[in-house]
């Protein structure tokens, strides 16, 4: 017995160092490597910020940047507003209608970008068409099969009929009902949500560059262009930024949640 315990041990740790080793192979060493050689100055001698400090200086570094986060917000902001009622609705009494609605969420997986781009914009309202936030429905769009299904998952982990019914039978309005009881019941999810679809609205190059609008992702393909170590540099800064930019929203979302238990 004592023996098979042992064995089973020095199994599960070797399969934990072979996925740490990995992971670290695959994942962190190339950062390590990316961002040392940004440090470097031209030719190779020696290190130096010359290659942050060209990538700051770059005209429509700070126009760039502002524009995708500013897109980003208004995409998960939106994303979320919209698909929160929507599935308290279909996890609640529209059980019927989550097969349609789940056929549609996985559209945009299906339905080609280029085909996606060209055939929304010209079904917009001409008002849209011509200004940068047309955007953020594109964004909105191809955040929905990942938003559904977090937030689907989150409705499943809660008794959302009983928090529902002792919320309506109090006097509660449905939309307080939604903001009050069960938004805080499923703030994980909505993290989780707004996550993804800040995540993929910031990164989106296609849809960006076939509508020819400048975000950072399209302005990155152009500045990484000039010069080398610079493209390298502007790897590394777009990841730690990205990173950092997600640490601090999942921060603030856990003193959030802290302090709604705290005043439960």
């Amino acid at each position: 017995m004592a023996s098979n315990l042992r064995n089973s041990s020095l199994q599960k740790w070797s399969i934990i160092i072979f996925a740490s080793l990995l992971g670290f192979t695959l994942f962190i060493l190339p950062v390590i490597a990316s961002s040392i050689y940004s440090f470097q100055k031209p030719g190779g001698k020696g290190y130096s910020f010359i290659s942050y400090t060209w990538l700051l200086h770059q005209a429509g570094f700070f126009p760039s940047v502002g524009t995708s986060l500013k897109l980003a917000v208004l995409a998960g902001i939106l994303n979320i507003s919209l698909m929160v009622p929507t599935m308290v609705y279909l996890n609640f009494t529209g059980q019927k209608l989550k097969p349609l609605v789940d056929f549609i969420c996985i559209l945009p997986l299906v339905i080609p970008v280029v085909s996606l781009a060209i055939g929304a914009q010209n079904a917009m309202p001409s008002f849209l068409q011509n200004t940068q936030y047309e955007l953020v429905f594109f964004f909105v769009i191809i955040g929905l099969p990942f938003t559904y299904r977090t937030l689907d998952t989150a409705l499943q982990a809660i008794s959302l009929k009983t928090l529902v019914e002792a919320s309506r039978s109090l006097g509660a309005s449905w939309i307080r009902t939604i903001i009050r009881v069960i938004v805080p019941a499923i703030r994980g999810g909505i993290t989780g949500a707004l996550f993804l679809t800040f995540a993929l609205s910031i990164g989106e190059y296609t849809i960006t560059s076939l509508l020819h609008w400048e975000t950072f992702p399209t302005w990155t393909v152009v500045a990484s262009q000039q010069n080398i170590l610079g493209a390298i540099a502007l790897s590394v800064f777009s990841f730690v930024s990205a990173i950092a930019l997600l640490a601090t929203v999942a921060l603030f979302s856990k003193k959030g949640a802290r302090q709604v238990g705290v005043d439960q």
